[in-house]
């Protein structure tokens, strides 16, 4: 089945993709605002708003949110990301209208209790030192502030403790009135879903919402840097970063490719070097992420305090090597290994769902699944060597180590390393 696509005079838009012979649904507001989309003195306030949504509305209180869906069996949760904010359900058949009545509510119709709003600050600020204390989930946080240097797109979606705590009624219903208007919505639905029923039932909750500006985010600017924070843990734990194509460029699927061969499976090359060959490292790998104007492929490894020199200059070789002998069987493999993760993916209505706001939102359209597919068999190995060699002589690198890194190299010894 296709997707089909409605538009309402407000803007709001509806997309749903009907998948034969599945009795669940699943069905979500994708919100395009993130953290990226915040003011500096902002920061962290789009995450805490998406945790507000199920304190309580009007009609609901937090615990009616939960029951509501749980008492069907269903599913209910949000995240927010440096670009949007999603709310989304998982339910059966029969249970559509419920859950499109609750998202709606909770991101229509949120209460800002203030107590509430005391009980959910203690609770990020929990989530905040969690990731503070959990090594290989901030240094990505310091790996991506390092790259895009005082720029929204480099704060944490979190946010700091101290903005956390200032937060208040009045700062989330400001980000509310600026984000959250009907041409900053899409409602998708794949699964067990039928488009019409899902239009005639979003029109009397959204299509009375009043048009609003679309503030536009602050163009991304990928710097080099590096950040060292040395502790005393067990592992040293290296990341770095390197431009790479945004989600509309020409070359966006060959750098995924290119990543996936270097570093996304246990057959790249990364981790046979690195771990098989050498036994440098548990963990390690490359991955190509990509925003509306900027991406980044990471690569990360956790090594001993002994191996963290080695490990960074030997992956620089690595990046090298590929742009002079990366084997047409490899590429072969890492594309094989992207088309079966995207086909997949869609036989979940959750990853359907999510893709096809995801794609409304970049392209204003969903492009077929044969256009993706095609893309990505038109990958070969002189186009992913010429990616690598693009890497080498156009990029510069953002760097991020944590733990005992006194032997680590300095970034500009693996700046001159990768010129070489």
């Amino acid at each position: 089945m296709s997707a089909q696509i409605t538009t309402l005079p407000n803007g709001f838009r509806i997309v749903t993709e009907a998948m034969p012979g599945i009795e669940s649904a699943a069905i979500g507001l994708w919100i395009e605002a993130g953290a990226r989309h915040e003011q500096e003195a902002q920061n962290g306030v789009a995450h805490f708003l998406e945790h507000m949504a199920f304190k309580g509305t009007a009609r609901r209180s937090a615990l009616q949110i939960a029951e509501e869906i749980e008492d069907v069996g269903g599913y209910i949760n949000a995240y927010t990301s440096r670009e949007m904010t999603a709310y989304f359900a998982r339910i059966l058949r029969a249970d559509v209208p419920l859950a499109l009545d609750v998202l709606a509510d909770i991101v229509l119709n949120p209460a800002f209790d203030a107590r509430e709003i005391e009980v959910e600050r203690g609770v990020i600020l929990q989530e905040i030192g969690q990731a503070l204390d959990t090594p290989d989930d901030i240094i990505f946080d310091w790996l991506q502030e390092t790259a895009y240097p005082g720029q929204p797109i480099g704060r944490s979606i979190l946010g700091q403790s101290a903005q956390v705590e200032r937060f208040g009624d009045a700062d989330l219903r400001r980000f509310v009135a600026e984000h959250y208007g009907p041409g900053q919505m899409i409602l998708s639905a794949a699964g067990a879903v039928d488009h019409d029923t899902l239009v005639r039932l979003a029109e009397p909750l959204f299509a009375h919402l009043a048009p609003r500006p679309r503030l536009v985010a602050e163009p991304a600017r990928f710097v080099s840097g590096e950040r060292r924070e040395t502790r005393a843990l067990e592992q040293a734990h290296f990341a770095m970063a390197i431009e790479a194509p945004d989600y509309r460029a020409p070359d966006f699927y060959t750098s995924q490719v290119f990543s996936g061969a270097l570093g996304g499976s246990m057959s790249s090359r990364l981790f046979q070097r690195l771990r098989e060959e050498l036994g440098l490292c548990y963990t390690v790998f490359a991955q190509s992420g990509a925003y509306f104007d900027t991406g980044m492929i990471t690569l990360y490894a956790g090594t001993g305090a002994d191996q963290v020199g080695d490990l960074a200059c030997l992956t620089i070789d690595e990046i090298k090597r590929a742009a002079e002998d990366m084997r047409e069987d490899e590429v072969a493999r890492a594309r094989a290994q992207m088309k079966a993760g995207l086909l997949m993916g869609l036989e979940n209505p959750a990853q359907r769902a999510e893709r096809l706001a995801k794609l409304l939102s970049i392209w204003g359209r969903v492009p077929d699944l044969s256009e993706a597919v095609a893309r990505i068999d038109a990958v070969d190995m002189a186009g992913v060597r010429k990616h690598a060699c693009d890497l080498l002589h156009h990029s510069g690198l953002a760097l991020a180590l944590y733990g005992p890194i006194d032997r680590a190299p300095y970034l500009s010894t693996l700046s001159e390393r990768l010129a070489a």
